[in-house]
């Protein structure tokens, strides 16, 4: 456990110093004044918290403050990590009680989905869960033989389709093959997607569609794959896909590369989205199931 919580810390350390590095010196020894709650507000939106999330933190730490009669900047230290702590979700136990439950895997280009796709399954396959891959990537040769590669190393099947070939038919196909087969877990990992773009939505809808069709109730999750890196710029990529094929969870890449981790505050209050898993680094085990507590303790970590 001290290792795991020592992993966050370190995949937090740039959001922790450039984001929060300067919280010490604001939450200091002086007493709590206007340009007090004006450097927090600063601070915070440098995190990537968005503004919504931002003016509910100050609007609870006023209200802390006056409750509480708090008169030195120092005191609201401790309260910041409760209302911080407390915008974060405990991801929900996943649910695998349907055999094979079918995952589809989304996001953009570059947001790390094949390569999350690879630590997922080799996480549930060390847990002893028979798992099938689909490459419904059709259109971007590397992102199959990426996946194959994978395939290979973890010891999973992929099912694959010619290049170009109808996504469509690759997801079905998949799918009545991991039913043939009994496996519990079925990914399927889609083209990266431009949200703006409307004929790749539809097509991924499609996708969505027709996995319902080979296996009745699916796909029983949707898990989007957003790049911490890119802060601000991921909640526009997560309402897309929501409205396009009802995203059930987040998986955050990334994060060891990123100093907008705030940004994780945003989805769960402006989204409303679970943040299922996080990625710590570039090792398989590096992808872990979101810790709310570690992720707070690990942004905080150079305020004291």
């Amino acid at each position: 456990m001290t290792n795991l919580l020592s992993r966050w810390k370190e995949s937090l350390s740039r959001t922790s110093k450039v984001a929060f590095g300067q919280l010490a010196s604001i939450l200091g020894a002086s007493e709590i004044t206007a340009e007090t709650w004006d450097d927090l507000e600063a601070l915070l939106l440098q995190a990537d918290m968005g503004i919504e999330t931002t003016n509910s933190v100050l609007d609870a730490l006023k209200r802390v403050a006056r409750s509480s009669g708090l008169t030195r900047a120092s005191d609201l230290s401790s309260a910041l990590r409760v209302e911080l702590l407390a915008r974060l979700e405990t991801p929900p136990t996943l649910n695998f009680d349907s055999k094979p439950t079918i995952i589809l895997v989304v996001g953009v280009n570059g947001s790390g989905k094949t390569t999350t796709i690879a630590k997922l399954s080799a996480r549930f396959h060390s847990e002893g869960r028979q798992v099938l891959l689909g490459a419904a990537d059709t259109f971007r040769a590397a992102a199959t033989d990426q996946l194959q590669v994978w395939g290979e190393r973890l010891n999973i099947e992929v099912i694959t389709g010619a290049p170009e070939s109808d996504p469509g038919a690759v997801a079905f196909n998949t799918v009545q093959a991991g039913v043939a087969r009994g496996v519990d877990i079925i990914f399927i990992d889609t083209a990266g997607r431009l949200h703006t773009r409307f004929n790749l939505m539809e097509e991924l809808k499609k996708v969505n569609r027709v996995t319902g069709k080979a296996f009745a109730g699916a796909p029983h999750e949707v898990w989007l794959v957003l790049d911490a890196t890119i802060g601000q710029n991921a909640l526009q990529q997560a309402r897309s896909f929501k409205e396009a094929v009802h995203v059930t969870g987040v998986i955050l890449s990334k994060l060891d590369s990123s100093a907008r981790g705030g940004m994780a505050f945003a989805i769960q209050r402006e989204l409303g989205l679970p943040i299922l898993f996080a990625g710590l680094g570039e090792k398989t085990e590096d992808l872990q199931p979101f810790n709310p507590g570690a992720f707070v303790d690990g942004i905080l970590a150079n305020s004291a």
